[in-house]
């Protein structure tokens, strides 16, 4: 599997959910958090259908000065930012060079949290050592130790951990 922006995300937030998820076990259609989520993206799309598809990834809006990335919540910010990283990567590998914009937006929230990010050649060669890492971690015959984190009772794995 081509490392994507989820895949890079999930391996930030929790390696074993990356694991998971990148070897087909998907349970995030079980999700409340992960439904909620899907449908702030739709009614956010649906009012200003923005969201392309490119490659293995979607992005949520492109302008001509910002890759705009739009989350339900700020509770992984550096999984986020990852994830927007490398979407800027892909974009500047095919000649597409933008700034990163994330919002953060909380259904019952009236503020609006935002940051603005840009690729660096450090970044760049984290990225790398990242989607290196991502690879070598989906062809591991073990799936990855639970993190036991205080986060992990309203992921969509879980049951699946500690159960």
């Amino acid at each position: 599997m081509k490392v994507n922006g989820t895949l890079m995300n999930y391996y930030i937030h929790c390696p074993r959910q990356c694991y998971l998820f990148g070897n087909r076990i998907n349970l995030e259609d079980n999700s409340e958090t992960v439904n909620i989520g899907k449908i702030l993206h739709e009614e956010r799309a649906d009012n200003e259908n923005t969201e392309i598809a490119l490659d293995n990834i979607k992005l949520d809006k492109l302008t001509k000065e910002y890759l705009t990335e739009v989350k339900k919540s700020d509770a992984d910010i550096e999984a986020c930012k990852w994830q927007l990283l490398l979407y800027l990567k892909i974009l500047k590998d095919k000649g597409i060079v933008r700034k990163g914009k994330l919002e953060f937006i909380e259904k019952k929230k009236t503020i609006k949290k935002t940051m603005v990010l840009e690729l660096t050649p450090e970044i760049e060669i984290m990225l790398k050592k990242y989607v290196k890492a991502i690879d070598e971690l989906l062809k591991c015959d073990e799936v990855p130790p639970v993190l036991g984190k205080s986060s992990c009772k309203k992921c969509a794995y879980y049951e699946y951990c500690y159960i």
